[in-house]
């Protein structure tokens, strides 16, 4: 059959495909709209499997939180370049992929690519048709959801940095982007030192020790200052145990607890694209 210009056109606002990709397209499968876009997948798919070997350092991290304050969500969809993370499309698509993650909130990547994009396809096959339009390796570089009974979000200028904190009572929005500006600025590895990795923290005082013997330290006292170490590593790395960032007089732990004696953060995302 014949194709127009008016099929090709209305192919390439349903898929976002080039205009000699959707005319190819649709020659190829006699003009079935439902098969050309199964073909335009695939050939997002083939672009794909040839761009597996190439790095998507690149893109969007978004932070978004649910009417009720009571989850949030951090998703990074990444890209190759960063003129293609720039691009308002992109940035759109990746708003969508993180509404979606709020909205069904699911349990890990995978299971966030097997949700619908829409009525028609899945958001892993969104993905394999955008491969196929941009041209680029994008994948979803992070996700993770946290549920709490007071929930923040922050984004940093750029979009290549969020983070997601979770409070065990209500608070105001101003305590709330205070503590989430601290957390995206001083990059804690945790919100306390219980909740640090063991395997970090026994790094860390071997670290310490091999430094303090380095520095010609007597052996009796390397234990004594490793340990010395790690409490600063504590204080530095810790969400609760930093300076608060506004008055260096306190740390977040004090900051809070000025506000309500049982305030405390009871989670913490936190994703940076480096």
């Amino acid at each position: 059959m014949a194709i127009t210009a008016a099929d090709v056109n209305k192919l390439r606002q349903q898929t976002g495909a080039g205009m000699m990709d959707c005319k190819k397209a649709l020659e190829e499968t006699n003009g079935d709209f439902e098969a050309a876009i199964d073909f335009l997948r695939k050939k997002g798919a083939k672009v794909a499997a040839n761009r597996q070997d190439r790095d998507a350092k690149e893109g969007v991290v978004l932070s978004k939180i649910s009417d009720d304050k009571k989850i949030a969500v951090v998703v990074s969809v990444n890209c190759e370049t960063d003129f293609v993370a720039k691009n308002a499309d992109f940035i759109a698509f990746a708003e969508t992929v993180t509404n979606i993650a709020l909205k069904k909130q699911p349990t890990d990547i995978d299971a966030l690519k097997a949700l619908p994009y829409n009525n028609d396809i899945t958001i892993s096959d969104k993905f394999m048709e955008q491969v196929g339009k941009i041209g680029e390796k994008i994948d979803i570089g992070y996700y993770q959801l946290i549920k709490a009974e007071h929930v923040v979000g922050y984004i940093h200028p750029g979009n290549r940095l969020a983070v997601a904190l979770g409070f065990n009572k209500n608070i105001t929005d101003e305590v709330g982007k205070n503590v989430a500006m601290q957390a995206a600025a001083m990059a804690p590895v945790a919100i306390d030192k219980d909740d640090i990795d063991p395997a970090v923290i026994s790094r860390e005082l071997e670290i310490a020790k091999e430094t303090t013997r380095a520095e010609g330290k007597p052996e009796d006292m390397v234990e004594k200052i490793a340990q010395g170490k790690l409490q600063k590593f504590y204080k530095e790395s810790t969400l609760l145990n930093q300076e608060y960032f506004i008055d260096n007089k306190v740390n977040v732990r004090q900051y809070l607890q000025s506000i309500d004696k049982a305030l405390t953060v009871t989670s913490l995302k936190r994703y940076s694209l480096s």
